[in-house]
């Protein structure tokens, strides 16, 4: 479905992601599953860096650095950014200097939030951070920055917050191929593949590789945890559709092929909800897995509600992309102790 010719790719991930029945929840869940089959995808798992969903992008991202003969990546976040921090990883063991804008995005002035987690992290692996304030236009300051370092007679590679354009969501595109093998392998047909959705690019990856494939689009649901629903719509059609143009000119999605839910955001981007904290001692009590507080937490959480809900017909398998973030969990010690 990809021409490494036209996308170079570097190797993170050395095989498919496994995918698990999620059985200690079953078993708790009992009647209120309502017969539904619940399954993650371990985006989660990953040879470096701590995993997650980032990695998938940054194959492309890099390889489209090494192939235009950078030296250095510059990319945007917030403090707390897995993207960020899974940037300054791959870089490092890519060979890549590494430079990280970041905002301070969340009214959280804490120093478990401001130092620790993913921002402790990213200094680890060695990166450059430019810390702004929230209101600041980071990738206008990394565009600054790489010019300034060009002058210098660097090359460097800048890509936005996520690591969500075009040429990054192609790691999605390559794992809704990878998720259509492992069903047909299992002899599982997927109702839905739900995953959160933050700047975008997961999802829109999805719905142009189910695309391309031959499936519906919206055999790929998220939850808003960044934008509001209608923004987060509009951002994700977007970004399919630059996705899909790279693998199929002329092809396009409407609307009507986008499914996001924004009903499990709550008050903002990184402000914990009483579903989010739920679903992560849920899933951790029940089969020993962490998600993580800002992402995976929130649209988790939402798709307990659907479940719950009966938004599900019996018997019918769902499943849930865990993209990592694990760090992020040290970073709000008080929303996360006790309960």
């Amino acid at each position: 479905m990809i021409d490494r010719d036209r996308f170079p790719r570097l190797t993170f991930l050395d095989r498919p992601t496994p995918i698990e029945p999620l059985e200690g929840l079953s078993r708790h869940l009992g009647p209120a599953l309502n017969g539904v089959r619940l399954f993650v995808k371990r985006d989660d798992l990953a040879r470096f860096g701590i995993g997650g969903n980032k990695l998938r992008k940054l194959e492309f991202l890099l390889g489209a650095a090494r192939a235009e003969g950078a030296d250095t990546v510059i990319t945007v976040g917030a403090i707390q950014s897995n993207h960020a921090r899974l940037t300054a990883a791959a870089a490092a063991r890519a060979g890549f200097a590494c430079e990280l804008v970041l905002t301070r995005s969340v009214p959280n002035t804490d120093p478990a939030y401001t130092r620790s987690g993913n921002r402790l992290l990213d200094d680890i692996f060695g990166a450059t951070v430019h810390e702004l304030p929230g209101d600041a236009d980071s990738l206008k300051h990394a565009e600054a920055r790489a010019a300034a370092l060009r002058a210098e007679g660097r090359g460097v590679y800048v890509f936005p917050s996520g690591g969500s354009s075009p040429v990054g969501s192609l790691g999605y595109v390559a794992c809704a191929a990878e998720i259509l093998a492992q069903s047909a392998e299992m002899g599982i047909d997927f109702a839905q593949v739900v995953t959160p959705n933050g700047s975008a690019g997961t999802h829109a990856g999805l719905a142009a590789g189910f695309s391309a494939a031959g499936r519906a689009p919206t055999l790929a649901k998220s939850f808003a945890v960044l934008a509001t629903e209608a923004e987060a719509a509009v951002e994700t059609l977007a970004k399919a559709n630059a996705t899909l143009a790279l693998l199929k000119p002329g092809a396009t999605l409407t609307a009507e092929d986008i499914l996001i839910d924004g009903s499990h955001r709550g008050p903002g981007y990184g402000i914990p909800t009483d579903g989010m904290k739920e679903a992560v001692r849920l899933l951790a009590r029940t089969e020993g897995l962490l998600l993580d507080p800002v992402y995976s937490g929130k649209g988790f959480a939402g798709l307990l509600h659907d479940v719950r809900a009966g938004r599900y017909a019996p018997g019918s398998a769902v499943l849930y992309v865990m993209t990592g973030g694990v760090p992020g969990l040290f970073a709000y010690p008080d929303a996360m102790a006790g309960g």
